[in-house]
């Protein structure tokens, strides 16, 4: 599409991705001179359309870019009083006590947020400091210098096309967005960041990155049973030794109950359904019990970054950087990463402000790396880098042992016996055979406290203009038939939490069939495929989820 003529803007610094990496980044580069011109772009329909996370957000980050934040109204209310974890068995479980488990684990100090709330308030605040934000632009090419080839700028708002991806009657070519320095804050997987890490090795010399998918239902609940603060993390059951991973509960504001469930992506059988055993969760005599009487109002889900400090690609590349979950910033044993996406923001905006004071431009922002890879990001993620290796190694109870006594030793003597483990197989090769492994059997969703898939999409408000072009792209078409259904038994079925592929039969035989107006968004069969088959691509802007307040 290189040889159509698109209108050209120039900004100082344009941020693609309007969660809290993004924002916290316009929020600061204004904060440091309001001369600055800043644009977000935002695929959503809205700030927060796209957002989902469980939350517990630990407030650093909120700290350092505005000390003010609970004069100011932020959606930060609800504090933690109790702290919780449960090793679960098919019918009952017992609590872990948290005393011997080190202190970075605690959540005292944290809250219970709404992260798609708490991103629209961060909208405000970057608004009233003249940040200018554009919801619904899908980012869809990168614009690089054809001299240097450092990334100068996107290509943003694209509509129109015809489902062949020529231009349809009432096409719309974009614009050119161009700046300084460009930051991609997309989140998980993020599109415009995989092309970019490829063109510049970005990865080179760093472990593979994991990742997890995370489900997760907002219920209303019986006030009695509601304990606002309450903060419950489970793991075993229904996982067992089928995939590592754990539940949360999370008693949040206004009687209503945040529950999920995160499977690691590295699971072998490629029978196993994480949908379905989010849904069995519900089913378990303490969740059940929670639930009863209640209603569900929300549903969404997202890929999760699981590989920690050795699998950060470089995250400074010439003319811009990457954000939060691009870099894979989350702490696996904390189960937290939007303090660190909100402080991988505010490094790269007072470095590329910094480079700007300079007279530079398009250049790397080696000072953003240095931060990430040394500062308080570092400080958090290294301390439990080996904790995902471990586990995955040793299996869930050893694992918890082994992992535990290697966080005190960090602790103690900020040192790890063990140095830097590596991961292993990436999570798509992790994938076995599927002669070699059970089927499971999944009871049949209830309709009360369990739903089928396509029911549960209906509460994310998920739409997708169909006359666009499919944004999931086969790279073989023939292949998930060909090969991934003989030999996995074709996973795209289960795996993805929307029930956007099928394999359905025809007179000609099995046909795979994508639903692409189910998709959420959470871009797992871009990592799980085990061919990596399936690249997942923006559709128009605006399309997707809608989540009310994930």
């Amino acid at each position: 599409m290189s040889e159509i003529e698109r209108e050209a803007m120039e900004v100082d610094v344009v941020i693609v991705g309007a969660g809290p990496a993004g924002l916290s980044a316009a929020i600061r580069l204004k904060q440091i001179d309001a001369d600055l011109n800043v644009v977000v772009l935002e695929k959503g329909s809205e700030v927060g359309a796209h957002i989902l996370s469980g939350a517990v957000l630990d407030p650093v980050g909120l700290d350092r870019l505005i000390p003010d934040w609970k004069d100011k109204g932020a959606p930060v209310k609800t504090g933690v009083t109790d702290d919780e974890f449960l090793m679960l068995s098919e019918s009952g479980g017992f609590s872990i006590p948290t005393w011997p488990m080190p202190p970075l684990m605690s959540n005292h100090g944290a809250y219970i947020v709404s992260m798609g709330n708490v991103a629209r308030w961060l909208g405000e605040q970057a608004e009233a400091l003249g940040v200018e934000i554009y919801p619904g632009m899908s980012c869809s090419e990168l614009v690089c210098d054809p001299e240097t080839g450092a990334v100068k700028g996107v290509v943003a708002g694209e509509f129109g096309k015809n489902p062949d991806g020529t231009p349809g009657p009432a096409y719309e070519p974009g614009m050119e967005l161009l700046g300084k320095y460009v930051f991609l804050a997309e989140g998980v997987r993020g599109s415009l960041a995989k092309q970019v890490m490829s063109k510049f090795e970005l990865c080179k010399g760093r472990d593979l990155p994991k990742f997890g998918i995370g489900m997760k239902e907002i219920w209303e609940i019986d006030p009695a049973k509601h304990k606002e603060g309450t903060v419950t993390h489970t793991m075993g059951w229904p996982l067992g030794k089928n995939a590592s991973g754990g539940g949360f509960i999370y008693h949040a504001e206004n009687n209503q109950l945040f529950l999920g469930l995160v499977v690691h992506l590295n699971y072998q059988n490629p029978h196993l359904h994480p949908y379905m055993e989010f849904q069995r969760l519900k089913h378990h005599p303490k969740v059940a019990e929670l639930l009863e009487g209640g209603k569900r109002v929300a549903y969404g889900a997202r890929a999760i970054s699981a590989g920690g400090y050795q699998s950060m690609p470089k995250a400074a590349f010439p003319g811009g950087a990457l954000l939060g979950d691009n870099v894979g910033l989350v702490n696996y044993a904390r189960i937290k990463g939007n303090h660190n996406a909100m402080l991988s923001g505010i490094a790269a905006a007072e470095a590329a402000a910094e480079a700007i004071k300079a007279g530079r431009s398009g250049d790397v922002l080696e000072a953003y790396e240095s931060e990430l890879r040394s500062g308080d990001v570092a400080r958090d993620l290294k301390p439990v880098r080996n904790v995902k290796p471990l586990m995955t190694k040793l299996g869930l109870r050893l694992g918890l042992m082994v992992s535990g006594f290697d966080m005190w030793f960090q602790t103690i003597f900020k040192t790890s016996l063990f140095g830097t483990l590596k991961h292993g197989k990436s999570d798509a090769a992790a994938t076995g055979l599927a002669k070699d492994f059970p089927k499971i059997d999944y009871p049949k969703p209830d309709g009360t406290l369990s739903f089928d898939r396509l029911t549960n999409v209906s509460f994310s408000a998920t739409n997708h203009e169909e006359s666009q072009p499919c944004h999931l792209i086969l790279k073989d078409p023939e292949l998930p038939i060909a090969l991934n259904l003989p030999e996995f038994d074709e996973p795209a079925q289960r795996y993805c939490p929307a029930g956007v592929y099928e394999v359905v039969q025809s007179e000609a035989g099995p046909k795979f069939q994508i639903n692409f107006q189910n998709c959420v968004h959470c871009k797992t069969c871009d990592i799980k495929d085990p061919h990596q088959n399936i690249t997942w691509t923006v559709p128009q802007g605006g399309d997707g989820p809608n989540y009310p307040n994930m």
